[in-house]
């Protein structure tokens, strides 16, 4: 496409073909609305592929959006078990690939978007911004650049490919990357052999405290049974475990509830050893093994293996010639960052929001969605995505009514308290930021011979 004006009307730019950026094709095509979904990958939900092994919270009732399941409808697609909890290997092949398909040229693999602006313009200039369209340069596979015009973006390109560092100052500890061939930052699969072989009779340790880390933790305390001789640590920032295994029987999602019930027992159990209030500055190597070492100068020795799982955090780059307006802390939009930033968070309650919440008043026709809409705050469920792209593909089509009336009730974590307390010991007491008192502690006595309090709200 060339810089001209265009004959015909511009398609809307869908950076990202996975959960999110299809269920946005989906509502656009519904819309009337052309959609130009740009995908970095070879096939569609290449990051959900990378964690194919791992099964979902939710079922699969909460897992297909609603125009995506009328857009396959005529293709004779059957929608599976709703009650079944799928793989992120199924999610792909049972959906994600099909709704791709269905969409036929529309989706452009192997591109990666390396820029976006308004024609003419870069941040700076005021002059004749408004008049403007919005401009997505690209990079093909052979190294081919484009410039394409768009009447929109939806940037639905998620976090997954820039996890956090192990430091806890949000920086790659001394030495992290200097080591990456012994540091990883995914939910290890262990039936391949070759991640397998990296952990088996040996000793990992899994640095964070969210359901990616507890999902390793459980991977590993199953090896540890099977493989005698295999070994976890669970390195926690917080002062102590508190509700890091989440609301169990009280999490409205209870498979989700589950996971954090079995980390739970593989502790009690002996096969993980519990470090908290550990906050790595840098990784060392000693002989042929490796040693983090903790800001206080605390050091746990004698690892084999380092899995980081700390978060995500949005990339940005490609959008810096566009005025978004984001949160200081969350780097999400403005105006979604209270209901979602962990520092303030509640019980796993996030309202409804939608085009409001998501739009830059300074860059109309922009919004980022999905995963990278929450910026570096976890718990991104997929219904939240298909929820947002519902309402902004109304907002874009003029239908501010439909926009405008965002209902969605989202489980609770059955978790009190904001995540910004829970790196002190403090906030696992009574009345510190929760919504509800904690019950009596029961201690657990774990490898190190730490206790962890089992109670949660």
């Amino acid at each position: 496409m060339s810089e001209n004006t265009p004959a015909e009307p511009l398609p809307v730019v869908v950076v990202g073909a996975g959960p999110t950026g299809l269920a946005a094709a989906a509502e656009l095509l519904e819309r009337g609305l052309e959609p130009l979904v740009l995908e970095a990958g070879p096939s569609a939900a290449t990051s959900v592929r990378a964690w194919g092994h791992v099964r979902l919270f939710s079922a699969w009732s909460e897992l297909v959006d609603p125009a995506a399941a009328r857009l396959l409808a005529p293709t004779g697609w059957q929608s599976p078990d709703p009650q079944r909890y799928p793989t992120g290997a199924e999610w792909v092949e049972l959906y994600l690939q099909p709704l791709a398909d269905a969409l036929g040229q529309r989706v452009q693999y192997r591109t990666t978007v390396i820029g976006a602006a308004r024609r003419g313009r870069d941040r700076v200039v005021d002059s004749g911004r408004a008049e403007q369209p919005l401009t997505v340069h690209t990079r093909a596979a052979d190294g081919t650049e484009e410039r394409l015009l768009a009447a929109a973006i939806i940037d639905a390109s998620g976090t997954f490919a820039t996890p956090n560092p192990l430091g806890s100052d949000g920086l790659p500890a001394v030495r992290e990357r200097a080591l990456a061939d012994r540091i990883s930052y995914a939910v290890p699969d262990t039936a391949d052999p070759v991640t397998r072989s990296r952990h088996a009779h040996r000793r990992t340790a899994v640095v964070g405290s969210g359901h990616s880390a507890l999902t390793a933790l459980v991977t590993l305390a199953e090896l540890a049974k099977a493989e005698p001789g295999t070994s976890a640590v669970w390195v926690l920032r917080r002062g102590s475990v508190g509700n890091a295994f989440g609301g169990g029987s009280a999490d409205q999602l209870p498979a989700r509830g589950a996971l954090g019930e079995r980390a739970k027992q593989a502790v009690a159990a002996g096969h993980i050893e519990v470090v908290q209030g550990f906050r790595t500055e840098a990784v060392e190597r000693d002989g042929g093994r490796l040693v983090l070492v903790a800001a206080d100068g605390a050091r746990i020795g004698n690892l084999d293996e380092i899995i980081g799982l700390t978060g995500f955090r949005p990339d940005h780059s490609w959008s810096s010639e566009l005025r978004l307006t984001l949160d200081e802390r969350l780097q999400a939009p403005l105006k979604l960052a209270p209901l979602i930033d962990p520092n303030q968070h509640s019980c796993g309650t996030v309202y409804p929001h939608g085009a409001a919440e998501l739009a830059h008043p300074a860059e109309p026709d922009v919004y980022l969605v999905g995963m990278k809409s929450y910026g570096r705050a976890p718990t991104f469920l997929a219904m939240t995505g298909y929820e947002q792209v519902r309402s902004v593909v109304a907002a874009l089509a003029g239908d501010h009514e439909a926009a405008e009336r965002v209902e969605l009730t989202l489980p609770e974590t059955g978790v009190c308290g904001g995540a910004g307390l829970f790196d002190e010991p403090e906030a696992t007491k009574s009345g510190s930021g929760g919504c509800c008192s904690a019950p009596a502690t029961q201690l657990l006595t774990i490898g190190s011979g730490a206790s962890v309090p089992s109670g949660g709200c």
